[in-house]
């Protein structure tokens, strides 16, 4: 028994030091515009969510989710997300194969995380993907209001859906009556 658990100990040990000397011997690619492996995909994922879950609190939006409000979060996504997320015109991002690992397009495909959640991606960033922390450049208020935004894209009131289809020439993603809008793609 002595000698198989020394054997495992070895194993996972050398299996420790030989991932180790591929990434630092330069034998994992660096470049950004390639795809992700599925496997490095579903441990980011999985890192990120876990991660969110332990340190991100459970804040309730203060901005209520007026009209108002959500065309300001519009225009704050248009300003300062859009780039990298996608526009409002539903096409991806002119920069979505140009990250590594790709930003999620938002607009294409609408987030099903909490507010909480959202809130504190926008907030603090997200660590080697590109996604500043916005909370040295926005308010805490404009930070709420593209969140509430953000969360809503799917079911956004008739006088936000007629400023979007007004001020882009595009209307916004389709409603579904069941509440499963344009489908989520994770």
């Amino acid at each position: 028994m002595r000698n198989f658990t020394l054997g495992v100990v070895v194993t996972l040990l050398l299996l420790l030091l030989g991932g180790l000397a591929i990434a630092t011997l330069g034998f994992l690619p660096t470049n950004a515009d390639s795809v992700p492996p599925k496997m490095e995909r579903r441990i980011a994922m999985s890192a990120m969510d876990a991660s969110m879950e332990r340190h991100a609190p459970r804040l309730t939006n203060p901005v209520p989710p007026t009209d108002e409000n959500l065309i300001d979060g519009m225009k704050i996504y248009t300003m300062n997300c859009a780039l990298c997320h996608g526009g409002l015109d539903n096409k991806p991002s002119p920069l979505d194969g140009s990250f590594y690992p790709p930003p999620p397009q938002l607009i294409i495909h609408p987030l099903d995380d909490p507010e909480w959640h959202i809130y504190y991606a926008v907030r603090t960033g997200i660590r080697y993907t590109g996604m500043p922390a916005w909370n040295k450049a926005l308010s805490d208020q404009d930070m709420w209001k593209v969140t509430a935004f953000l969360s809503r894209i799917e079911k956004l009131p008739s006088p936000v859906q007629d400023y979007w289809k007004k001020s882009t020439g595009v209307a916004p993603p389709p409603v579904d009556p069941k509440g499963e809008e344009n489908g989520h793609h994770d």
